[in-house]
């Protein structure tokens, strides 16, 4: 892993007003910037440790969804329950782009640092509160109630994060290791879920029924406190990326710049780069939830799995794709974006069918091999996506038309995939409608890649050339 830290900007002028936390030294290569390893490195690694916290409290909540039902929804019918809890779980989908238009264009106006040590404290804030609430046997109504304000909470933060992580980590890395270094943020991702499960798998093998139901559950989401100090300690360490300081000192000079900059410019100035923002995140999210989320529910409920070993098969997948991610985000800054993210589009439409085969067989082997395969090419939009998402867009609006373009198509399309794709398996009895779902967003994600532009190794849009050394600068600057 790396992290970077800006300087040469420009040479500033004496009348110019000091940038708020930002270093700019007077390198010899003007208008080319040269990053701080160490920085960089801190950069990295308190982007993904927020990316990692959100997933952890995806990977309890799913793993832990049965017990919850009966902490807070008391009723006779066990369906009913985790149908109430996993209602609790989807509402913080719905308000996610909410959270996106907050903050997303606050973080094109202020800076993202602040706003991504304030996401990150209302995330561990959030998950936290889980901790706290009483049962519902003790308080009555007001516990459902007060999971559902702690979901909203979480879920509004969470629409300001991914933006947020990805557009940080892009400003901060060197042009040349844009894609390794932005693949970090999905491994934080993995590992964060893979953390989450196995901690309540853990607890449910150490645990009596008795004891996970009184207090046992409440450990994952306490463990979010400690989690989140330490993210925001990273984060409160950092200073604002180049790109966006460079944007601070061209206000400067105009003071109405920046306050043109509104919600509407970053959807109506940008509408073509959103809708192509949407399929790509769309192809992203429909094959991530689709695996991630959905198969260890299609393995017991539609294929008669025991339970265990398909969320153990699940695991063992993730971890795959954690060793994969460095190597393939490396990739993409050798090969490029597009045609690594064209590879798994086509990837999963030729492949979709053969893998869903494969996992109805039945066998342990068969079923592992099928989802490793889905696996392996959901490597090529989880390591390629972080540095390709946040290149669409300009350095003013870069925050806001992400968090805004992300977020609705993750509500839209991703958060619904395993509720839409039960419903059409009940609507036609064809148990092979994932591999179908996931062949019809492979076309648009395809489509999405054909229109896109190669940004690896390319300097941000809006954004001077970022390289690692003056001496690399010093030629840069000659080659012009």
């Amino acid at each position: 892993m790396a992290s970077a830290t800006p300087v040469a900007l420009r040479k500033p002028e004496p009348s110019d007003a000091p940038l708020p936390r930002p270093r700019r030294e007077a390198a010899a290569a003007q208008d080319v910037t040269v990053t701080d390893p160490a920085m960089v490195k801190r950069a990295v690694k308190a982007a993904a440790l927020g990316n990692a916290m959100e997933w952890f409290d995806f990977g309890v909540y799913s793993y832990i969804a049965v017990t919850l039902g009966k902490v807070f929804f008391p009723s006779g019918n066990p369906t009913a329950q985790l149908l109430s809890t996993f209602g609790a779980f989807a509402a913080a989908f719905l308000i996610r782009p909410l959270g996106g238009m907050v903050f997303g264009p606050l973080g094109d106006r202020v800076g993202r640092q602040k706003v991504l040590a304030l996401t990150m404290i209302m995330m561990a804030a959030g998950t936290f509160a889980i901790g706290l609430i009483p049962s519902y046997a003790s308080i009555g109504v007001w516990a459902p109630v007060l999971l559902l304000a702690a979901r909203l909470v979480q879920g509004f933060s969470t629409g300001g994060e991914y933006a947020g992580a990805s557009t940080f980590i892009a400003e901060y890395a060197p042009d040349k290791k844009r894609g390794f270094l932005g693949s970090w943020l999905e491994f934080g991702t993995l590992a964060g879920y893979i953390g989450g499960a196995g901690l309540v798998t853990l607890m449910t093998a150490l645990l009596s029924t008795d004891d996970l139901l009184s207090w046992g559950w409440r450990i994952p989401f306490l463990i979010a406190g400690p989690m989140g100090l330490i993210g925001l300690y990273l984060r409160m360490k950092l200073e604002e990326t180049p790109a966006f300081a460079a944007e601070l000192e061209k206000a400067h000079k105009d003071e109405q710049t920046r306050a043109k900059v509104r919600l509407r410019d970053m959807v109506t100035g940008q509408w073509k780069t959103l809708l192509l923002c949407m399929g790509l995140v769309l192809v992203f999210n429909v094959t991530d939830y689709m695996l991630l989320s959905y198969m260890p529910s299609y393995l017991t409920s539609e294929l008669k799995y025991d339970e265990t070993h398909g969320l153990l098969v699940i695991l063992a997948v993730m971890a795959l794709m954690m060793c994969a991610q460095p190597f393939m985000g490396a990739l993409t800054d050798r090969v490029g974006r597009r045609p690594v993210i064209a590879a798994g589009c086509a990837g999963f439409f030729l492949l979709s069918v053969p893998a869903l085969l494969l996992i109805r067989e039945g066998s342990l082997w068969a079923i592992a091999l099928g989802l490793g395969a889905l696996g392996m090419l959901l490597v090529c939009f989880t390591a390629s996506m972080p540095s390709a998402l946040p290149a669409l867009f300009p350095t003013k609006v870069r925050y806001g038309s992400l968090s805004i373009g992300f977020n609705i198509s993750v509500s839209v399309f991703g958060g619904t995939t395993p509720l839409i794709v039960t419903a059409l398996i009940g609507a036609t009895g064809d148990k092979m409608m994932p591999a179908y779902y996931m062949m019809a967003a492979a076309v648009i994600g395809g489509i999405a890649v054909w229109y896109m532009t190669e940004s690896a190794r390319r300097p941000l849009p809006g954004s001077p050339p970022a390289v690692e050394t003056e001496a690399e600068a010093m030629a840069l600057r000659g080659a012009r």
